[in-house]
């Protein structure tokens, strides 16, 4: 009779936690508690787990290629993360494959799928809109693959991850809009499922609290999809029924030019009556009429950082222990017509 292969999802399963808490466990990671580390080693003795060595030494046989999952191409933010991917990847001998979630769960799960199967050495993601469940990066860490996030992050896995300061660089644009002179302030807020939309958001409430601004509910509107259209909507609507605002907090370049055209459309003067600022430092922002104040984030230098961090793990020796680190890349606001009262 054949015996049944236990696995680590077996294991995890049996103790409530996460599949990568067990793997982490059972290599005896700082970051895992001696206690976990005791009832995962004693069930895996008791029910005499067997790491799948065959398995280990497939994935051990490199094709010197790495995959990179994103939500959007068309983004100018990613096309730049992509380019510093490329140069780093590109010097160190790697090719790049390149898949878009399209924002979607689904199509996530399959592009993770399907880059592993291809056998790539390591992937780079950035979560989509959609995604609440991380099993699926939490099996390609324990088939030992090496994994590096960026911008949109998942903190339930633990392994490098290459970020910005996203509250303190709302709280820098919030700020901006405040020193101009603006005390009723719309925020265009990001996506609540993903972190960056969450911290955002803090950051634009850090500031208000800050200079003792009250909060208002209504002047927080969900722009969940951060496009031109739906900001200018939401905006328009918004114009109908609360008028008086003074200040304009995008949660992207696209959602703030959706703003712009709204406020154009009532004949809304920028910066004047209303001063606008967004996120990202989109290309063409400063082609706008007025110019887009916004917030630089170093795409380019986050791409470079990645593919620096996971090439670090792909190749890291036998002898070596990885410990996984957050690198937080600095931004800075740019200042352009559409907020600027005082110059």
């Amino acid at each position: 009779m054949r015996s049944i292969q236990i696995t680590i999802k077996d294991l995890a399963k049996e103790l409530g936690i996460s599949p990568s808490t067990v793997s982490r466990a059972l290599k005896d990671h700082p970051d895992i508690s001696k206690e976990t580390k005791r009832q995962v080693n004693e069930l895996a003795e008791r029910l005499n787990y067997q790491p799948n060595n065959i398995a280990l030494s497939l994935r051990q046989r490199k094709t010197n290629t790495i995959g990179v999952v994103i939500p959007e191409i068309i983004h100018f933010f990613f096309s730049t993360v992509i380019s510093g991917i490329e140069d780093i990847a590109y010097k160190a001998g790697y090719s790049v494959i390149i898949a878009q979630s399209n924002e979607s769960y689904d199509r996530e799960l399959k592009d993770t799928k399907a880059l592993f199967n291809g056998k790539v050495d390591g992937m780079l993601i950035s979560i989509s809109r959609e995604t609440s469940d991380f099993g699926h990066f939490e099996s390609l860490m324990e088939r030992g693959l090496p994994l590096v996030f960026f911008d949109r992050v998942c903190d339930a896995i633990i392994t490098d991850k290459i970020i910005i300061d996203d509250k303190e660089a709302a709280d820098q644009a919030t700020q901006h809009l405040i020193d101009q002179g603006c005390r009723r302030i719309l925020h265009l807020s990001g996506p609540k499922s993903l972190l960056i939309g969450q911290q955002r958001l803090g950051g634009y409430l850090q500031a208000l609290e800050r200079n003792k601004i009250p909060v208002s509910d209504e002047l927080i509107i969900d722009c969940g999809h951060g496009t031109e259209i739906e900001a200018a909507q939401k905006v328009h609507e918004f114009l109908q029924k609360y008028p008086a605002f003074d200040g304009v907090f995008a949660t992207n370049d696209v959602a703030a030019m959706g703003a712009m055209m709204a406020l154009k459309e009532k004949n809304v003067k920028i910066p004047e009556e209303v001063a606008v600022i967004g996120f990202g430092n989109w290309r063409f922002g400063a082609l706008t009429d007025p110019p887009l104040s916004t917030v630089e984030q170093p795409g380019y230098e986050m791409g470079c950082e990645a593919a620096k961090h996971l090439i670090r793990q792909i190749e890291l020796k036998d002898d070596e222990s990885f410990e996984a680190t957050t690198k937080i890349l600095k931004t800075r606001v740019i200042p352009r017509k559409s907020s600027l009262r005082n110059s």
